[in-house]
């Protein structure tokens, strides 16, 4: 497991006083207490980021390389829970307005599943976003303003069929897309997550008559054998130009 800077401080201050111990105690067998040590500084890093599972790290890398939000934006979350991208996105949009020289964002997120509120942000837990119920309860908390950016990390229950869970996944992904083209400031940017499958290509033709350019990604953090990756809209440019 990797160890950040500060974990790394906290390894060392340990190490330090297994060393010290060893003078003291001569029968102490170092390596393997160490590779201990090593282990608990490893626990106790992960427990202190407990709140950005992994699914953070890929919004993370996706925003740092791609800045698609920033203070200001109204950002949606659709299939928040746990809240880690909730959590990011309230941040990088100053949600909360802790930064009061910068513009104040909104961040709406909504799940099925019920998750813990997020500071900044306003939060829908046990609400099905593909049903017309959640997303006029979203239209009516915006009151009007235009969405800067819509998340999708959702995902359905795994039927342990891959057919039916690609057109499941692939059917989230265009209510989301759907949402997002009515209520899209100029601009503004999508991510959904999809398991590959055949109706990719023709997912990313349509959400290339609303967006200058869409993108597969598959972050870092994410499994080298999982199918998973996203696809990124960035730059809407209305509806107009597509007839709709």
């Amino acid at each position: 497991m990797l160890l950040l800077s500060g974990d790394w401080h906290c390894f060392f201050k340990r190490f330090q006083s297994a060393i010290f111990c060893k003078q003291k105690k001569r029968h102490l067998n170092t390596v393997p207490h160490v590779f201990t040590l090593f282990l608990d500084c490893s626990a106790a890093a992960c427990q202190s980021r407990a709140e950005q599972p992994q699914s953070a790290f890929k919004l993370l890398e996706i925003d740092d390389k791609y800045k698609i939000m920033k203070p200001g934006d109204v950002v949606i979350d659709c299939g928040a829970a746990p809240g880690s991208w909730t959590q990011i996105a309230a941040t990088r949009t100053n949600a909360s307005g802790a930064k009061s020289h910068l513009p104040k964002g909104t961040v709406v997120s909504v799940d099925v599943l019920q998750f813990h509120p997020v500071a900044g942000a306003i939060t829908l837990g046990g609400m099905d976003f593909t049903l017309p119920t959640a997303q006029e309860k979203i239209r009516s908390i915006l009151a009007g303003k235009q969405i800067n950016c819509v998340l999708s990390d959702m995902a359905p229950n795994a039927t342990g069929v891959r057919l039916l869970d690609q057109e499941n996944i692939t059917r989230f992904c265009y209510s989301v897309l759907k949402f997002a083209v009515s209520m899209a400031a100029a601009n503004s940017n999508l991510v959904v997550k999809v398991w590959d499958n055949a109706e990719v290509p023709k997912l990313e033709a349509d959400m290339l008559r609303f967006y200058d350019n869409v993108k597969r990604i598959k972050p870092r953090s994410s499994r080298s054998n999982s199918s998973e990756f996203f696809l990124l809209g960035r730059g809407f440019k209305g509806t107009e130009k597509t007839g709709n």
